[in-house]
């Protein structure tokens, strides 16, 4: 669907190369101020520019048309939209007959019945998580606490002061590499998250799977746990804030935030588009040939994915932490 959350809820709409872009996020409390200067740094850390990065320059200049009065939230549904100036839908034309591998290009035309928008991938395009990104600036700004973001490998690289020698390279083959972010949280309040459906981690991978391109989550100790034992995995607690000795558990417990601070591993996937040629299905002529893809096009989108993803994980800890702030046992006082 295009919605997400119970009490911190947004609404996505828009396509690639639509004339615009934007979401409404409905539960924002009111009173809270806003500081659009801190939603123009999030989009900038998203903005193209660095080696690996496309070409596609989008001015991104939001507009916040309800829900803000006098800088300050109403209650009321706030509404921001993100007009798309700098697009060149011709480089998409043969793509509804000869789908990109790894793109949605194929699975859309099916579902939709070849009615989707498969310009620029459409409502399948990462352009969409600019609006996201506005959403979670909101969220950071009425959460209490804070949230951080590093890319810690690209590709088969992990010293990251030789990325954009490493990058160049791989563009100069015509191919792409992913990257590995990680995500992390101060200590969060414990009780964040609801059992069953609703539990901690298991929103925030539907969340972040949401991303396009996010193959990976890992909350605390992921795959490598497998080598530990219980005793060792178990994460003792050393006092009555909850804070504990190791944090394998990646400071959830039953679902439930346990007070130490959130660890989370974010695997993106190599970009699909690539200007090496690839062969694949043509629906036309029923074979496969030979597909060299044109437009503008990312080496590594992991370079520029992490304000998305920890902007994502912000709407996601303040859709649970308002139904945390609902749900407090009954006093009088």
């Amino acid at each position: 669907m295009n919605s997400y959350g119970n009490l911190f809820k947004v609404t996505l709409y828009g396509e690639s190369h639509q004339s615009a872009i934007g979401v409404v996020i409905d539960g924002v409390l009111p009173g809270l101020k806003i500081d659009e200067d801190k939603i123009k740094d999030d989009l900038l850390k998203r903005k193209p520019g660095a080696i690996g990065t496309t070409t596609r320059l989008e001015k991104d200049a939001f507009k916040i048309t309800s829900g803000v009065f006098n800088g300050y939230t109403t209650g009321s549904p706030v509404h921001i939209t993100i007009e798309n100036h700098d697009v060149r839908s011709k480089d998409y034309s043969s793509l509804k007959k000869h789908p990109r591998p790894g793109h949605a290009d194929f699975v859309a035309y099916k579902k939709y019945g070849g009615f989707n928008d498969y310009r620029g991938g459409g409502r399948f395009s990462g352009r969409l998580t600019a609006a996201l990104v506005c959403a979670g600036s909101i969220a950071k700004q009425m959460l209490p606490f804070k949230l951080n973001h590093e890319l810690i490998q690209v590709g088969s690289l992990k010293d990251m002061s030789k990325m954009d020698e490493y990058l160049d390279q791989i563009a100069k083959e015509n191919d792409s590499v992913g990257g590995i972010i990680k995500l992390s949280t101060e200590p969060l309040p414990i009780g964040l998250g609801e059992p069953n459906f609703n539990k901690l981690d298991g929103e925030i991978a539907k969340m972040l799977f949401s991303v396009p391109a996010v193959k990976g989550v890992e909350i605390g100790t992921g795959f490598s746990g497998i080598e530990l034992k219980g005793s060792n995995f178990n994460d003792a607690i050393v006092d009555d804030t909850g804070k504990t000795k190791t944090n394998h558990s990646g400071g959830v417990s039953g679902g439930i935030s346990n007070g130490n601070p959130l660890e989370i591993k974010v695997m993106v996937k190599p970009t699909s588009s690539i200007k090496k040629t690839q062969q694949t299905y043509h629906t036309d002529s029923k074979n496969v040939q030979d597909l060299t893809i044109k437009g503008r096009h990312d080496v590594c989108i992991a370079r520029r994915v992490g304000i998305v993803l920890e902007n994502m994980l912000a709407i996601v800890l303040a859709d649970l932490w308002l139904l945390d702030r609902a749900k407090k046992p009954f006093s009088k006082t």
